[in-house]
């Protein structure tokens, strides 16, 4: 059993990473985060409460606390709604109350809460951006000692980004690009890191045979969940891929033998039509331990595996 903190910021595919991650059976899920990203925070929030009082067991002890970190550049509106309908979803919404505590202090300081609280180090999944992260350093760089390894959703080390806003030249990847000097302060930081990055999870699309998959698994409730959340980002993804980019992160997080990596001394832009760009600078960068392939089959495998053998409590 090892303790880890999961900050995310509120899709559907950070979600359904919260879920499976309550799945995994050497885990003690200390604390939840949540940042005003790619998903409004307050539906967020209440949907991740929400599942952690479903699909968490009857033994989990999991707060959830909601950032107040602010972007240099916010994720498009259209991008972000999915966390409200989420949070609607029937399933999630049979209960009349929600037993997971809300944390009244904002994500990073309840980040430094619980690292500083561990009696082992703790392991770091971060699907979002790094704002957190960065500002609890900031405040207490000694929790560094007490971080095991910060695994990140985040940057592309091939020069192919997501982002395509005005007066960008699109090498850069949203969650970096949400506060590229973030990643400036994580990466100045003496913390293992392992980056999964657009170069990695682009081998995890979401297909429709993958949504038939999932239909198929329907008498399981957290595979409906599944199946049901993927199904809303057609309202913006209708015209390309979605990827299972943050449900890789925590998957590695547990299960590295789904991939393989390789050690590369990686750095990251903070100012220009480049901010947010992370890439490969073997004289001045930092190692990072950079995901490289991912065995594809085992993963969906391992989604399947983690969401058959979740809880379910449907009453108060």
């Amino acid at each position: 059993m090892h303790n880890v903190y999961f900050n995310h910021d509120g899709n559907v595919d950070d979600l359904v990473s919260l879920l499976l991650l309550l799945q995994m059976p050497d885990v003690n899920l200390l604390g939840v985060g949540v940042t005003d990203a790619d998903g409004y925070a307050v539906p967020a929030v209440a949907a991740s409460r929400k599942i952690i009082d479903v699909f968490g067991g009857t033994e989990r002890h999991t707060t959830v606390a909601r950032s107040n970190s602010r972007p240099v550049h916010q994720f498009p509106k259209q991008w972000r709604l999915s966390a409200f309908s989420f949070n609607d979803f029937p399933i999630l919404n049979e209960r009349s109350i929600i037993n997971t505590p809300l944390v009244q202090q904002p994500a990073h300081l309840d980040l430094i809460d619980k690292i500083i609280k561990s009696p082992e180090k703790v392991t770091v999944v971060m699907t979002g951006p790094l704002t957190d992260l960065a500002r609890a350093l900031t405040l207490r760089p000694e929790i560094a000692a007490n971080i095991n390894c910060l695994y990140w959703m985040g940057g592309a080390l091939n020069g192919h980004g997501n982002v395509a806003e005005p007066d960008q030249d699109g090498t850069m990847e949203w969650n970096a690009y949400w506060d590229p000097q973030a990643v400036q302060t994580v990466w100045q930081s003496d913390l293992k890191i392992v980056q999964v990055a657009l170069d990695s999870t682009n081998q995890v699309p979401l297909t429709q045979e993958l949504r038939w998959r999932w239909a198929r698994q329907r008498q399981y409730p957290a595979l409906d969940l599944i199946g049901q959340g993927y199904s809303l980002v057609h309202s913006f993804e209708a015209d390309s891929t979605y990827y299972l980019w943050d449900v890789l992160t925590t998957l590695v997080s547990n299960y590295p033998e789904l991939v393989d990596s390789r050690t590369v001394k990686s750095a990251v832009l903070t100012e220009g039509p480049g901010a947010g760009r992370t890439y490969i600078d073997d004289e001045k960068g930092r190692p990072v331990t950079f995901v490289t392939n991912v065995d594809a089959n085992a993963f969906y495998d391992k989604i399947d595996e983690l969401a058959q053998a979740a809880p379910y409590r449907h009453q108060n």
